[in-house]
């Protein structure tokens, strides 16, 4: 029997989401976790490789159960007890056999968060940037992001992707009650950094260093020294994975 699950995590302590030898990461966390409650070695299949720092509502991983004694719907209460209060599984399901959580991905969203003014409860999951921004003009240019583009002067180096080409299906900025602007995108894959690297290039038309109607230019240019600056991670959160499955992913 495999097993989807739904990971919520805040970033902040792990060197990123996939497990690695020098540091902890929140796979390796999750990992031991499952070994516990199964007596046994126990590896997942994980989704998405967010990076160190980064936050989560919706990462999914997957892995192999046949001697799982707990009912589904009693698991993400269970596994509290052998994770850290800063990740948590939030849902499981059963999906066939042959189910890869990376390539039967339909579409990712992720957030990016900035705020504007010192407010130390926005620290942790935002970032800051102290300066007024055009959300009219940041609308407006994220529009241009939508569509299949090649995206390679929105990609940092070191990426190993056999090519540039994305589609974005969405991509929004709005400011929150409490300040916070939210720049949310929606897309079939990303690219390494693309959506960290796409909020600086919004922070940079907000602030009035690049007009909306540059957009087009700087992805068709594929100059990644034409784009915005890649922003930290803090303010980055994958949101959801969405899958072709009998029962729609529950997140949060």
């Amino acid at each position: 029997m495999k097993i989807l699950l739904t990971i919520a995590y805040d970033g902040t302590a792990y060197a990123g989401w996939q497990r690695q030898e020098n540091a902890i990461a929140v796979q390796q966390k999750l990992e031991e976790a499952l070994s516990l409650l199964l007596k046994r070695n126990v590896q997942v299949a994980g989704a998405s490789r967010t990076d160190a720092g980064v936050h989560a509502l919706g990462q999914r991983a997957c892995f192999t159960a046949e001697d799982l004694r707990v009912p589904l719907d009693k698991l993400p209460m269970v596994m509290a007890g052998f994770l850290p209060q800063d990740i948590a599984v939030t849902d499981a399901i059963v999906v066939p056999d042959n189910f890869s959580p990376r390539f039967d991905a339909v579409q990712k969203t992720y957030v990016y968060n900035i705020y504007n003014t010192p407010n130390p409860l926005l620290a942790r999951y935002n970032a800051f940037v102290p300066r007024n921004l055009n959300i009219k003009n940041m609308q407006k240019a994220a529009t241009a992001f939508v569509g299949r583009h090649d995206f390679a002067a929105f990609c940092a180096t070191g990426s190993s992707a056999k090519t540039t080409v994305r589609e974005v299906y969405a991509c929004s900025v709005m400011q929150q009650a409490n300040g916070v602007t939210s720049m949310t995108i929606t897309g079939n894959a990303f690219l390494y950094n693309m959506v960290r690297i796409i909020a600086g290039t919004l922070l940079y038309v907000g602030i009035g260093r690049v007009v909306p109607a540059e957009i087009p230019n700087i992805i068709a240019s594929q100059n990644r020294k034409l784009a915005g600056k890649t922003m930290p991670p803090q303010g980055l959160t994958l949101l959801n994975i969405e899958y072709f499955l009998d029962k729609p992913p529950t997140v949060g």
